[in-house]
């Protein structure tokens, strides 16, 4: 059993190794499928164009934005060039994950349009393939980066597992930057054209979504990847990565044991798990088939996983924890792991009662839909909270059985191993933006009725999944920054500050205003982008339908790279302010006063926590509401109930796609700068 203390930062190199050499694999064996005919492969390579150009110049203006705190964290000798050099390990690492996911996912588009030729099953596993390559390059380049510069630091350049865990911030801060800004930019982009395309092409045109003669089409298909799979890849990666880091920063509060090394253990026996877990994908029979066949692959890596912990676990128990202190939480952060998807499922999900009520609400009108969709939003927010609630205190307490105390780790501990999942769940997340342009290209190519009979049950499903997924980012973000307000206390006390954050103190109070201000900002801002963005589309879109009418009548074709690049340019230019503000006010409000800040901290946590899952949640609730009347229910397509909910699905868009998912990274980020600032802030307070 000491084989997983010993070599614990091998186990998890050799794991990291599996999950990429298994996602190689699988590129390998996508390229290999069918890609269809010239027409289908001409609407595809639009989408490849579009979404490379995008990732160009977004990951360029990063580049250059990322300059600054390279510098800043070099030269600031309380920080270093070790924190430097892991800043921008973890930024390239974020980047590569999102960029490889979405180069495999826009070239799998296409081959899953074919291979609904043959039914279901073979369209459905091709898919899937794609959306495993990206979830297993998330945890694969995570655990590496994690373990693989701590192994450089301590191994090659001497350093104490301490000092190294120190330096290990700025991996994290790293792909927090990148995910802040990967979020924003491809949410702005996939609901700007999204929103534009519907507008024009559904409600003033009345054609089809995906329909070729609508000049947005191309951008729409395009936001798809560059938002729910590169957006999602790099928000995950930093969640993962950030989790890791945090949970070895509180490992090393004990001497004895090297507990700081068992997240990494943790996170390479899950990766052995869901790759296992892949292989259970398959379609069964039955109404559900489908939904059921994604749950089952992560049910049984989720069991596997429970399993592996036990001999991991044996290995870490000692003199300061029992096999049962750490054994449990690690259970319990599997557990909330179900919980939170299942409960989002049935927010989500066109099975359950809240999507059937929404569509209903749009019978009697637009306002209905809306109201009705705020509605099971809030809603929403209650279950995962009070799962999150008692995960948090069970976790906690968990460490105390025998005759231990209650500790911190044990939340962190669960944190762990509910993010060791990530690899299946982004799987999951990116499953979904390729069955959604299969279903496009389909449509475009003018591809048999029975294809789309088959693509548009593989995309309702991935609606569901994309919602699943951001409610597990965002839960767990919230859990990651508990343990990062912890480290800022713990790094305060260091430092010699004496500070104690009391609800009788007025800048402690003033600080949780300020903090939950800034969700809500953050928010706002996110939101007017898309709709500034979007109307410019709009515009463009009517345009091109006012100045050449043969697009409607089919014997011209629209110019879809006006809207590409009109989306980009926008979409980049917009998501800069916003990424500064969890960057900037807790800066401004650290050198104010540090027990302002750490109620700032805290008050980010709360409200953006509620604020995420009511959004994300209602706005997928929104998008299968309008799916369910698609498919026929009260009134069909055409109805005025569908376009009452296109209208609640296009307040839905930027809902669950940008404003929401992007307080996930919104929220850690502000906490690991509160981390980075306590040097500077101890020489002005201390």
């Amino acid at each position: 059993m000491d084989f997983f203390v010993d070599h614990a930062v091998l186990f998890a190199l050799v794991c990291a190794g599996v999950a990429i050499a298994y996602g190689l694999y699988l590129t390998w064996w996508l390229l290999k499928q069918p890609a269809g005919n010239a027409r289908m492969q001409e609407i595809s390579r639009a989408v490849q164009e579009g979404a490379a150009a995008y990732l160009r110049k977004q990951y360029t203006t990063i580049a250059m934005v990322a300059v600054v705190p390279f510098l800043a964290l070099g030269f600031y000798n309380k920080l270093g060039w070790g924190t430097a050099v892991g800043f921008l390990v973890g930024a390239a690492l974020s980047a590569a994950a999102g960029f490889i996911g979405m180069n495999v996912a826009v070239r799998s588009n296409v081959r899953t349009a074919e291979a609904a030729r043959e039914g279901v099953s073979p369209a459905f596993r091709v898919a899937f393939r794609a959306g495993s390559v990206t979830g297993l390059l998330v945890v694969g380049l995570g655990l590496l980066g994690v373990a693989g510069y701590y192994w450089v630091l301590t191994g090659w350049l001497g350093n104490s597992p301490e000092s190294a865990v120190d330096d290990l911030i700025g991996l994290a801060f790293g792909g927090s930057l990148i995910s802040v800004f990967a979020r924003l930019g491809g949410g702005i982009f996939t609901k700007a054209a999204d929103v534009g395309a519907d507008l024009v092409g559904k409600i003033e045109a009345g054609i089809p979504e995906d329909d070729p003669r609508n000049p947005a089409v191309i951008a729409d298909n395009v936001g798809d990847n560059v938002g729910d799979c590169a957006g999602m890849a790099a928000d995950l990666f930093e969640t993962y990565a950030v989790t890791a880091v945090a949970v070895m920063l509180l490992g090393t509060a004990f001497p004895s044991g090297e507990l700081w090394l068992f997240p990494l253990a943790l996170g390479g026996m899950s990766i052995l798990a869901s790759v296992i877990g892949t292989f259970f994908a398959w379609v069964g029979r039955g109404e559900n088939a489908i939904i059921n066949a994604l749950y089952r692959a992560v049910l049984i890596a989720t069991v596997l996983s429970a399993l592996g912990f036990i001999p991991v676990t044996l290995a870490f128990d000692g003199d300061r924890f029992s096999f049962w202190q750490l054994y449990v939480p690690a259970l319990i952060g599997l557990a909330i792991t179900f919980l939170l998807v299942a409960i989002t499922e049935y927010y989500t999900g066109s099975r359950w009662y809240p999507v059937k009520k929404i569509a209903e609400a749009s019978k009697t009108g637009h306002a209905t839909n809306i109201i009705a969709g705020l509605a099971f939003g809030m809603q929403a927010t209650a279950l995962p909270v009070l799962v999150i609630a008692s995960g948090i205190v069970g976790s906690y307490y968990a460490v105390g059985i025998g005759d231990g105390d209650p500790h911190i780790y044990g939340i962190g501990i669960a944190v762990m191993a509910q993010l060791s999942m990530t690899g299946l769940i982004v799987a999951l997340d990116a499953y979904g933006p390729v069955t959604d342009n299969a279903g496009g290209i389909a449509e475009m190519a003018d591809m048999p009725e029975s294809v789309r009979g088959v693509t548009d049950p593989l995309d309702a499903v991935g609606n569901t999944t994309k919602a699943v997924t951001k409610g597990y980012a965002i839960g767990s973000a919230g859990l990651a920054a508990l343990i990062l307000f912890d480290e800022y206390v713990r790094g305060l006390v260091d430092e010699g500050l004496n500070v104690t954050f009391d609800l009788s103190d007025p800048w402690v109070i003033a600080g949780l205003f300020v903090g939950g201000m800034m969700p809500f900002l953050f928010a706002s801002q996110a939101m007017t982008a898309v709709g500034r963005v979007g109307g410019e589309v709009v515009e463009e879109v009517r345009r091109q339908f006012r100045e050449d009418p043969g697009i409607m009548e089919g014997t011209s074709r629209p110019d879809y790279a006006t809207s590409i690049t009109i989306v980009t340019a926008s979409a980049i230019r917009s998501m800069l302010v916003p990424a500064l503000i969890p960057i900037v006010i807790p800066i401004v409000v650290g050198i104010i006063k540090p027990e302002m800040l750490g109620g700032l901290l805290i008050g980010t946590i709360v409200t953006g926590l509620f604020l995420a899952i009511s959004m994300t949640s209602g706005g997928g609730a929104w998008d299968n509401a309008k799916k369910l009347i698609e498919d026929g229910a009260f009134g069909g397509k055409g109805s005025e109930a569908h376009a009452a909910a296109v209208t609640g699905d296009t307040v839905g868009d930027p809902y669950k796609d940008t404003a929401g998912p992007a307080i996930n990274p919104m929220i850690k980020i502000a906490n690991i700068v509160a981390i980075l600032i306590i040097p500077i802030i101890a020489s002005i307070h201390g």
